[in-house]
């Protein structure tokens, strides 16, 4: 396989370059534009997907040569699924593997924006010791934390929320009330959710139900005060306007954003420029541990395919049935 290539369309590690070394030469995409990325698929056999980088019908189109792709993470939304099966090939992904990691995240987000912890630590290395006196930081106890998405993500969550004496409500139309009752929380409506919480944390997969969801008109049911966590996708936001909007007035105290669409977003934009929003560049949970049991889930997947064993995790298992 000397003329072989693996492909990342970012870099991966240690454990998952040597993996994959045995069926060809490394190679990462300088960036991750469809036209960069299609122009470098001749003679790829295996494509490790990190990030927002578009792997469309066209780049995948191009690589005559591919035989699995490697998806970081739980979402996938970003790879042609249905182009990958008509072409045979199969796309592995890691579900679970960084979930810990993005329930702690979750929590420390809404730690650091009800506690007002960048504001207070900007105060005091302005020498403003008297900022202890202007303003009051809040609690997670006794507050209602509404999760949209009660996967493997928001259950985690829920399960974190507890220890701080919070009520746990959530939003998920793929479970019942009584699933949802032995994750430890109660069922209710979208828009229940949006009037009742005070902290409201995004954990649902990008897809076009989700694909837009949280929206000005839903916004303008929310508690006035509340906080709102996104960690899901960007694209489940209706843009990047109506956070602000909702910041603006009132509506929401703080907002916390990990993921944006598109990616990386244009910093130039209001929101960026309100203290009561933190964000991060996709990287609030990709710890050291999880990137570990991601790169290994993945690669270790890659390579049972590439030597044509069954893999755990795959998002289109009728192609092994080919």
């Amino acid at each position: 396989m000397s003329n072989s290539i693996v492909l990342a369309t970012a870099p991966i590690d240690d454990y998952a370059t040597a993996a994959l070394a045995e069926f060809g030469t490394l190679k990462i995409a300088p960036d991750i534009k469809e036209a960069t990325i299609a122009g470098m698929m001749d003679g790829v056999v295996a494509l490790v997907v990190r990030g927002a980088a578009p792997i469309t019908a066209e780049v995948i189109d191009k690589a005559e040569a591919l035989r699995v792709i490697g998806r970081t993470g739980v979402g996938y939304d970003t790879v042609d699924i249905e182009a990958a099966t008509r072409r045979g090939i199969p796309v592995v992904y890691t579900p679970g593997a960084g979930a810990r990691a993005v329930a702690e995240a979750t929590i420390g987000f809404m730690l650091a924006l009800s506690k007002r912890m960048v504001f207070f630590d900007q105060q005091l290395k302005a020498g403003n010791w008297k900022s202890r006196y202007e303003m009051q930081g809040g609690d997670l106890d006794g507050k209602t934390l509404g999760i949209i998405g009660l996967g493997r993500i928001g259950s985690l969550v829920a399960a974190m929320a507890k220890p701080f004496d919070m009520t746990v409500i959530a939003y998920d139309p793929y479970l019942t009330p009584e699933e949802g009752f032995a994750r430890g929380t109660r069922m209710v409506g979208l828009d229940d959710l949006l009037r009742q919480s005070d902290f409201i944390s995004m954990h649902c997969p990008m897809n076009p139900e989700t694909k837009g969801m949280i929206n000005r008109e839903r916004l303008k049911l929310v508690k006035p005060g509340s906080y709102f966590v996104n960690l899901a996708r960007g694209g489940v936001i209706e843009n990047l306007d109506v956070i602000d909007e909702a910041l603006r007035d009132g509506r929401f105290a703080g907002a916390a954003l990990d993921v944006f669409d598109p990616s990386p977003p244009d910093t130039a934009h209001p929101l960026f420029m309100n203290a009561n929003c933190l964000t991060s560049p996709h990287a609030i949970a990709t710890t050291a541990g999880a990137m570990t049991r991601i790169f290994k889930s993945m690669s270790d997947d890659m390579v049972a395919i590439l030597q044509g064993r069954a893999p755990k995790h795959v998002v289109n298992p009728e192609v092994l049935r080919r």
